[in-house]
């Protein structure tokens, strides 16, 4: 079974370099992009399964990449990335059908669970 491609989008390297070496122990393969023009190219050429992407990001914010990708695949699992679990772009998030919310911690048990759930949904829903 071939392994589940990841792009993780975020501007702060060592939460990158963090949650890469968290999803590579869950079996994943991880691609990663430091902002959001690189991530839309990623998602171009490489086609991840599921995208985890950092709402706040100078240049391009993660809403505006999310709106992007909607345009060109309305089922690709988009996980927005935060520091702030109250942050008010969670409604535009969810407008524009975000998969989910992962609050940036150190311990990313959790949110590797909640991925590997949606993306065992996402593959039930295409197989059927």
């Amino acid at each position: 079974m071939d392994k589940k491609k990841i792009l993780v989008v975020d501007d702060e390297p060592d939460f990158l370099s963090l949650i890469k070496i968290r999803l590579e122990a869950n079996n994943y393969k991880v691609i990663t992009a430091l902002d959001g023009a690189s991530a839309l190219e990623k998602i171009k050429n490489e086609s991840p399964t599921a995208v985890l992407l950092d709402i706040q990001m100078p240049v391009m914010d993660g809403l505006e990449v999310l709106k992007r990708i909607r345009q060109v695949d309305s089922s690709l699992p988009v996980f927005m990335l935060t520091a702030f679990s109250n942050d008010v772009r969670f409604k535009l998030a969810n407008k524009l059908n975000a998969s989910g919310f992962i609050i940036k911690t150190s311990d990313l048990k959790e949110e590797v669970e909640r991925i590997d759930s949606v993306l065992r949904l996402s593959d039930k829903f295409k197989s059927a």
